[in-house]
C-alpha cells in the first residue's frame, strides 16, 4: 500500500506515553481506592495497623498515600520500558512481581501483630493485583499500536 491510501495511523512515542500515563493514572486511582477500602474492611475484622516502632496506628488516608506514590512509581517504570524495551509488557511483569514479593517482606519483619501483618500483606497484593494487569495490558495495547497491528 502507498502512503496516500494507508489509512492505519501508527502512534507516535507521545501518544504512546499518554496513553500509558492515562491508564495509570486510572490504575493508580483504583489501587488507592481498593487498598484504602480494604484497609477499612481489615480494621473493622481486628488488624489495628499498629507498628511497635513508635507505637502509633498507620491511618486509613496513609494507605491511599503509599499505594499512589508506589503506583506512580510503577507507571515510571512502565514508561521507562517502553522507551527502552523492545518487549515492554514481558519485562515490566518481571520486573513488578518480584518486586511485589520483596514488598511483602517489610510487614513480616516490622513487629506488628498477625492480625496487622496478614492484613498489610493482604493489601499489598491488593494493590499490585489492580495496578500490574492494567499496566501489563496497557503496554501491550500500546506496543501493537506501534507494529500496526
Amino acid at each position: 500500500m502507498d502512503s496516500m491510501s494507508d489509512t492505519r495511523v501508527v502512534a507516535g512515542p507521545a501518544h504512546r506515553f499518554r496513553r500509558l500515563a492515562g491508564t495509570g493514572l486510572i490504575a493508580t486511582l483504583a489501587a488507592m481506592a481498593a487498598t484504602t477500602l480494604a484497609a477499612a474492611l481489615a480494621a473493622a475484622a481486628g488488624a489495628d495497623f499498629e507498628l511497635p516502632d513508635g507505637g502509633e496506628a498507620i491511618p486509613l488516608p496513609g494507605f491511599a498515600v503509599v499505594t499512589g506514590f508506589f503506583s506512580v512509581v510503577g507507571v515510571a517504570i512502565a514508561a521507562a520500558l517502553l522507551r527502552w524495551s523492545a518487549r515492554p509488557a514481558a519485562r515490566f511483569v518481571w520486573t513488578a512481581v518480584p518486586l511485589t514479593a520483596i514488598s511483602l517482606a517489610p510487614p513480616l519483619v516490622a513487629g506488628a501483630n498477625a492480625a496487622t501483618a496478614v492484613a498489610l500483606i493482604g493489601l499489598h497484593l491488593v494493590a499490585a493485583a489492580v495496578m500490574i494487569p492494567a499496566l501489563a495490558r496497557s503496554l501491550q495495547r500500546v506496543g501493537s499500536a506501534l507494529d500496526g497491528d
